[in-house]
């Protein structure tokens, strides 16, 4: 993986062209011995250019001077702005004549370490070329289920408000529904008391109508044929009053049957969603450890590009934050 450009400045100049992580993987590969114990700094400053680079964030490749200042700073580093532009002229990476624009964090770490822009820019990055692209593939494809599990996730918090919602006006709805099934229940035990009573009245006319003189019997006949005649008034009206409360209830058992349904069915596009996000936790639980057991393997091969395996191995450690201790997570 060589630079391109006529000569070693135009290939500094390319390099400087990469993105901020581009930049600082190229320098981990190139000084990994001795720079190795000062792997986790480049991350931070990875993360820090992604932070001031106001306009561009991890795709930019250079820092405005203000934003410079502050990176310098954010890592107590004594160096300025115009020492490093000094120093870039004298050592020859960037021409005399040479109108600064941005501050590459490539500028930053030759001026750090003290390193020679012509090593920087020819030094091998390793032989393995097909193995690193395997390894990015999987970082790649983990960092996809990851993306899948958290928005299944999401989807599945979002659907669980919608339940809660559902389910509370189910609730609310319960109440006019229950209060109208009370009624109903009343009027129905009126209309039994009622029908009971006239009933009773009706059997008590026609034993009385067939004892006794004839006087008696004329009289509990006549009164049998009122009875007969038409429904008491009583029992009338508890019949009236049942037919209002038949009404109500079916009145209030519609929304109420209507919500309960709405609420069951959120529920379980919820349940199904959890399901689905825990289903992708698991594939990005399997996948990590995969491309962990194969940066293992490639790592104790010879002629590899540890800054860039370093780089994998360490978003593999960032993604894992986002599973269950219970599936091999860390703490954030």
């Amino acid at each position: 993986m060589a630079l391109e450009g006529s000569n070693n400045q135009e290939k500094f100049a390319n390099l400087c062209n990469k993105t901020h992580k581009d930049q600082l993987i190229w320098f981990l590969n190139c000084y990994w011995e001795d720079i190795e114990a000062d792997k986790e700094n480049f991350w931070l400053y990875a993360e820090k250019c992604k932070e001031l680079d106001l306009e561009n964030h991890e795709n930019g490749n250079g820092l405005d001077e203000l934003n410079a200042h502050r990176f310098l700073e954010a890592f107590d580093e004594t160096m300025t702005v115009r020492e490093l532009r000094n120093s870039l002229k004298q050592s020859g990476a960037v021409a005399q004549n040479h109108r600064f624009k941005t501050v590459p964090i490539s500028h930053i770490l030759l001026f750090k370490y003290k390193k020679d822009f012509n090593e920087l820019v020819t030094r091998s990055q390793g032989d393995n070329k097909e193995e690193m692209e395997q390894a990015k593939a999987q970082l790649e494809e983990v960092q996809a289920l990851f993306q899948e599990a958290r928005e299944r996730a999401e989807e599945a918090a979002a659907l669980l408000k919608v339940a809660l919602e559902r389910e509370e006006n189910a609730r609310q709805l319960e109440a006019p529904f229950k209060a109208a099934q009370e009624e109903l229940e009343a009027a129905l035990a009126d209309v039994k008391k009622q029908e009971d009573e006239y009933n009773g009245k009706i059997e008590d006319c026609k034993r009385r109508s067939e004892e006794g003189g004839v006087v008696t019997r004329n009289k509990a006949k006549n009164e049998l044929a009122q009875l007969l005649a038409e429904d008491p008034l009583p029992l009338r009206k508890a019949k009236i009053t049942l037919e209002a409360a038949k009404k109500k209830a079916e009145k209030a058992r519609a929304p109420f049957k209507a919500a309960t349904e709405e609420a069951e069915a959120a529920r379980k596009a919820s349940e199904d969603a959890k399901h689905a996000a825990e289903a992708a936790v698991d594939a990005a639980a399997d996948k990590v450890a995969e491309a962990e057991a194969f940066l293992n393997e490639v790592k104790n091969k010879p002629g590899q590009p540890m800054g860039a395996l370093y780089w994998v191995e360490r978003e593999l450690h960032e993604a894992k934050k986002y599973l269950p201790e219970s599936k091999g997570g860390i703490r954030k």
